[in-house]
């Protein structure tokens, strides 16, 4: 085989895991839905069981479901390498997200057994039962196990959207609530993800990855202007408590000093409701959301500060009562750079582009990261396109992304 076929191959053999993982909670709309401990999860967990069985990893579930497959090192006084992603998607998301972290992963460690042999240190693949918090109210049950985030308390009220509790869905799944204890892993040495970007910042300055260097941290508030609902016709503009017009212009003037002042900030208001939504009344009564995002947590603080003051003082300009409440609150997470100014050299010799960048979304990287060096990956998202049908990557960038990984993990684990 020359070397262009066995570029092909490769390519394609990252492809078609991309595409065989997606089966598993296909939909017709050319998405994917698998949410947590349904059965289409029970059986891409079961799938990426068995096929690292038959190329020779050690595989296992932990107690909420984390699937590893292990490659025992030479050194076992070594702490563990782990890699991977999670499984689940968000309703009607794509392809990629999530699972193409678990499929990279799993061809770098295998390509790098057939070429090496076993590691120095271990490796393990992981497969993380969940990090979208599509199904149930919370996010990174799997990221957040391992590291001893979460106990038994954590989801002894929760419940989908059917009603059916989660830890009923937890024991149909096959790893019963009884047998659930919380147990922080204390030998992972490393942790490293791979992931889509979910942006477009790679694919407008054409560059094939991203080396993260923060996850940001986010602010989330849902605010109430409560004003006075009257006639659209008879009452006049100067006597008006306007609770919808307030949210406008808080909304219009974040954005403005967003823009003008912290051009790294993310400000967002997603949801929006206004009572008693009427073409002919004045809004009385309104809720919007903030969500504020950056990698500092002095401009986080300091921009949510400014946001506070000039929502009071708007409502106080038209005698408007205000109420602010703060519902997430997650600090920055620097991860570890060090791997990227070491493999910098290799990336050129390869001649391929790439940049140091923030991550603008969550990723379990951003949980392992506050309890072990983490390192974090980006290959380009065509059109900035994710939790969509539409989300896509080329087959060459996504064997680029696996090429890179086998660098970073012979770094860490040979």
């Amino acid at each position: 085989m020359s070397e262009l076929q066995a570029a092909q191959v490769r390519v394609s053999e990252i492809q078609d895991l991309v595409d065989w993982l997606a089966s598993f909670g296909g939909t017709t709309e050319g998405g994917v839905t698998r949410l947590l401990y349904s059965p289409e999860w029970v059986q891409a967990q079961a799938a990426l069981k068995q096929k690292m069985d038959d190329t020779g990893f050690s595989t296992y579930f932990d107690q909420v479901g984390n699937l590893f497959g292990r490659i025992k090192g030479t050194d076992e006084r070594n702490g563990v390498i782990l890699t991977g992603s999670h499984i689940d998607t968000v309703i009607q998301g794509g392809k990629y997200d999530g699972a193409y972290g678990i499929l990279a992963s799993y061809l770098a460690v295998k390509r790098l057994v057939e070429r090496f042999g076993k590691p120095k240190n271990t490796i393990e693949v992981v497969s993380l039962c969940e990090e979208e918090g599509s199904r149930f109210p919370l996010t990174y049950w799997g990221s957040k196990n391992i590291v001893g985030d979460y106990s038994p308390m954590t989801i002894e009220a929760l419940k989908d959207k059917e009603g059916i509790s989660f830890k009923q869905a937890m024991g149909e799944a096959g790893f019963p609530f009884d047998e659930y204890k919380t147990k922080k892993r204390d030998d992972i040495q490393h942790f490293i993800e791979i992931h889509i970007e979910q942006g477009s910042i790679l694919e407008k300055s054409q560059l094939d990855v991203g080396l993260v260097s923060h996850i940001v941290g986010q602010k989330r508030l849902t605010v109430t202007l409560n004003g006075e609902s009257n006639h659209a016709g008879t009452t006049p503009m100067t006597e008006r408590k306007d609770a919808l017009v307030c949210a406008a212009n808080a909304i219009s003037g974040l954005t403005k000093i967003a823009k003008a002042e912290y051009p790294s900030l993310r400000v967002t208001t997603g949801q929006i409701l206004a009572k008693p939504n009427v073409p002919n009344v004045i809004a009385g009564n309104v809720n919007f959301t903030l969500d504020i995002r950056h990698h500092e947590s002095e401009v986080l603080e300091a921009f949510c500060q400014r946001a506070i003051q000039l929502l009071h003082q708007l409502a106080k300009e038209s005698s408007i009562v205000t109420d602010i409440n703060l519902w997430t609150d997650i600090s920055p997470v620097p991860l570890d750079t060090k791997l990227h100014e070491e493999l910098n050299k290799k990336l050129a010799i390869k001649g391929l582009k790439h940049t140091t960048m923030v991550s603008g979304a969550g990723h379990d990287a951003q949980v392992f990261g506050q309890h072990l060096p983490t390192t974090m990956l980006f290959v380009p998202s065509k059109n900035g396109i994710s939790h969509s049908p539409l989300e896509f990557t080329e087959s060459f960038q996504l064997e680029i992304g696996v090429s890179v990984l086998m660098d970073y993990l012979y770094e860490l684990a040979y």
